[in-house]
């Protein structure tokens, strides 16, 4: 992986024009994820989710920590660490943000935030059992393998997405969690 200060100055030079990512006033519920960076055994890891059954959106799927904004939340970003914290015990002190990049819609609506951080490793995760099934510590390194990446297209409503799926033992990650992935390894090329 990039330097700290190499990616986030390609994260500020990516960062998001508002203006052109802004949906309609209550069209879409502002929602803000953690992609959590770590290093394990000196390589670049990223941390996701598997959800459980039991919650309302995108169940069973695999995900970033996160969710929809509360009244509550200073800031999307505050968004995205209070959810973390909810989800998998990861505190706020201990994550250090270093950028965001461009907001994108989801078919359910939402319209995510996505922030990145490094976070310490190893962590003393507390997930929570009704909202997360498992942690999932991918390396960047396989997820940038063109053999364990494809992309296709699903149709939604009589229009046309481009989807990215990332194979990972045995899981699928797809979906707006696929497309964050797919962005952010752009980044780093």
């Amino acid at each position: 992986m990039l330097p700290e200060t190499e990616l986030a100055q390609r994260l500020e030079r990516h960062a998001p024009s508002w203006s052109s990512f802004l949906p309609e006033p209550g069209a879409m519920t502002p929602a803000a994820v953690l992609l959590p960076l770590f290093y394990k055994a000196g390589e670049a890891h990223i941390l996701l989710t598997m959800r459980t059954d039991q919650v309302s959106h995108h169940k069973g799927q695999i995900s970033f920590p996160g969710g929809k904004s509360e009244p509550a939340d200073q800031s999307l970003a505050e968004t995205a660490l209070r959810e973390s914290w909810e989800e998998v015990g990861l505190r706020r002190e201990d994550v250090r943000l270093i950028g965001q990049m461009k907001p994108m819609p989801t078919l359910s609506r939402f319209w995510v935030h996505p922030f990145v951080g490094l976070i310490p490793y190893p962590y003393p995760f507390e997930v929570n059992p009704s909202e997360i099934a498992s942690l999932i510590e991918v390396p960047l390194s396989h997820l940038r393998q063109p053999q364990n990446r494809r992309q296709g297209k699903r149709s939604f409503g009589g229009q046309d997405y481009e989807i990215y799926y990332f194979d990972y033992q045995e899981f699928t990650i797809w979906g707006i969690t696929g497309h964050l992935l797919h962005d952010f390894l752009a980044l780093l090329d």
